[in-house]
């Protein structure tokens, strides 16, 4: 099976840029009740993800960063302490397992690294728990 067949596209996924506000992220983690989101940059390739972990070390870690002045800190500059990989569109199903066993999504990008959407693992595993007791 095809990993495209999973995939939830980018017009459907919450995703930000790495060039808005500490504060917009976490806005965005919260008007979509996420623990991380994908960031693309200016030409639309996926560069990471940022965690509300990371927002937390950064905040906790920066003298005088307050909820009040987040505005000033791009999420370009947040250090991210979880790297999750991204998979191909034409990977293989066992390139995109290996990943979900980890993550609680795939992000899935084309040759040139373009984000295209996501793989979630509950979808995975939705779909195998549907063909095993099938």
């Amino acid at each position: 099976m095809e990993i495209s067949s999973f995939l939830l596209p980018k017009d459907q996924v919450a995703f930000i840029t790495s060039s808005i506000s500490m504060r917009e992220a976490l806005e965005q983690l919260e008007n979509h009740y996420y623990s991380a989101i994908p960031i693309i940059d200016e030409e639309g390739k996926y560069v990471g993800t940022l965690s509300e972990g990371d927002l937390l070390w950064k905040l906790k870690n920066t003298e005088g960063l307050s909820f009040e002045n987040m505005t000033g800190v791009t999420v370009g500059t947040i250090q991210r302490h979880v790297h999750n990989e991204s998979v191909e569109i034409h990977a293989q199903m066992e390139d995109m397992l290996t990943l979900a066993a980890d993550q609680n999504f795939v992000p899935v990008v084309d040759g040139s690294g373009i984000f295209l959407g996501i793989i979630r693992r509950k979808d995975i595993i939705e779909y195998y728990t549907r063909n095993i007791t099938d």
